[in-house]
């Protein structure tokens, strides 16, 4: 048996493409060198990450992971690195309720390769030993995150 083919329906499209990955803005900063090079590496490392999604129309948007790494040895910074790496992302296929995950998901899962790299690469032409950042659950971080903004919301509702 043959089935019929519908002439009209057009390929399936994909429900998200990643349209371009891009280093945003980097800054690396090693106020103490070269002196800080002679000191014994016991460092005291201090890292920050983000993420932030920007509509740019038509089911596309640009997401930035963001990480600042701090670095002291004792009262002496060795090193400031900050680095946003973005990425361009069509969502045409996912409901506009999924949206917000997408964004605080899926799209930081693919640029972190791309941000460890950044940050490795300025390790090492900075002269400093590199390490490997340990992967990130961004699941996680979404759920808490939007499970402290219902609890924000019932406390807000609760006052009136």
């Amino acid at each position: 048996m043959s089935e019929a083919k519908d002439e009209n329906k057009q390929p399936d499209k994909p429900p998200f493409l990643v349209r371009k990955v891009y280093l945003k803005d980097t800054s690396f900063e090693a106020p103490h060198t070269p002196q800080i090079f002679s000191e014994n590496w016991q460092p005291e490392v201090n890292i920050q990450l983000s993420n932030s999604g920007t509509s740019l129309g038509n089911d596309t948007y640009e997401v930035v992971l963001s990480i600042t790494i701090t670095t002291k040895l004792g009262d002496k910074t060795a090193y400031l690195i900050e680095v946003h790496q973005a990425g361009i992302f069509e969502a045409s296929g996912i409901d506009e309720g999924d949206i917000p995950r997408f964004l605080g998901t899926f799209c930081p899962y693919t640029l972190f390769p791309y941000l460890r790299q950044s940050v490795d690469d300025l390790l090492h032409k900075g002269g400093f030993p590199g390490f490997l950042l340990t992967p990130v659950d961004f699941d996680a971080i979404y759920e808490g995150q939007a499970q402290q903004k219902q609890q924000e919301a019932a406390a807000g509702e609760a006052r009136h």
